[in-house]
Order: structure tokens, then sequence, then C-alpha cells
């Protein structure tokens, strides 16, 4: 799909298209992370489907780290698929426009949190294997963006979630890098 921009340009529209240009754009300083920059470019230009879920090969998610006003405190969720406290986040749904939308729209849904805000540049990406609601193993190609709470923010537990709680940023659960790389893309905000 093709919108017109603002000089009347035509602008891709769509998880796929937008993901190419976030990947595209994106330069990250860690060389592992360049690496997987790349791997995303080159996973997305061989798989149109690479935004649906129904990608068995594996697809790209979005997830967002969600902060509170302050900077202070991450908004974790206790998962129940994998058990462990991860960043808010899912699949991109065809309707989303960006990665950077469906990351906020997937953080909204899960923490109950009006008015988040989020910085449209990737902060971190990871691939992990998973076993997601195809049924079968998998693998996410996960992009994700650090969002801020407004203040006085109170989280509201989804169906999606065992639990739901904001976490000091120096004092975060012992599991809570185990997929999430909670500890490395904090390292790239510091």
């Amino acid at each position: 799909m093709i919108a017109k921009g603002v000089e009347g340009e035509g602008v891709p529209v769509g998880p796929h298209a937008d993901a190419v240009a976030t990947m595209a754009a994106w330069r990250p300083d860690d060389r592992g992370q360049e690496s997987l920059r790349q791997a995303y470019l080159g996973f997305l230009a061989a798989r149109p489907d690479a935004c649906e879920r129904s990608c068995e090969a594996g697809h790209i998610t979005a997830s967002a780290l969600v902060f509170d006003a302050a900077g202070e405190h991450i908004l974790l969720t206790l998962h129940p698929r994998v058990g462990k406290w991860l960043q808010l986040g899912g699949h991109c749904e065809p309707y989303d426009k960006t990665l950077a939308g469906a990351a906020l729209r997937e953080a909204r849904e899960e923490s109950g949190i009006p008015n988040l805000r989020i910085d449209p540049v990737p902060v971190h990406v990871d691939v992990h294997p998973i076993t997601c609601s195809l049924g079968l193993p998998t693998r996410h190609f996960d992009v994700r963006f650090a969002v801020r709470a407004p203040d006085g923010a109170i989280p509201v537990r989804s169906n999606e979630s065992l639990d739901l709680r904001w976490w000091p940023v120096d004092a975060l659960p012992e599991d809570a890098d185990g997929t999430a790389g909670i500890d490395a893309m904090l390292a790239v905000l510091r």
C-alpha cells in the first residue's frame, strides 16, 4: 500500500514496508546489533509475509520497554507462555501502519495505560525461538522501542499476563533478562 506524503511522494504504509524502512534507516552502535539489522533486512527482502504471524519461518514482532515518567521504573509483564518477566509487545497486525505503532498498540493493550509516548527509533533487536500462536516452533524477530508513560500512570493487567508491575531500573527481577534482553536494551539507552 502506498500513501501520499506531505510533499506528494509515495510513502510505504504497512508493517512490512515500515519494517524495511525502519531497519534500513536504523544505525546501531553495537556490532552485534548491526549484524542482526542486516539479517532482518535479508529476511524482510526474502519474505513479503515476514510481519504476519502465519509466517512459519519466523516473523517480525514489536515490543515496548515502558518507562515511568521519571525514567526510574520499567513496566514488565509476567508472560504466561514464557514464564518470565518481559517487556510488553507482540505480533504485528495487518492494520498496523508502522512497527513503532504496533509496539505502542501492544503496550496500550497490555498495560491499560493511555497517552503513552514512543520514540520511533528502535533501541534493540533480538531473534529468539518460541512456540507462539501457531502452536509450532518458530522465531520472533523482535524490534524493541523505548516508551514513556505519563506521570502517575497506573497499569491494569490484561488477560495476556499473569502479573504486571513496575520494577526499579536498578532492581529488575532475576529472570527479566532471559528472552527479553532487558539489560542489553538498558545499556543502549544509558
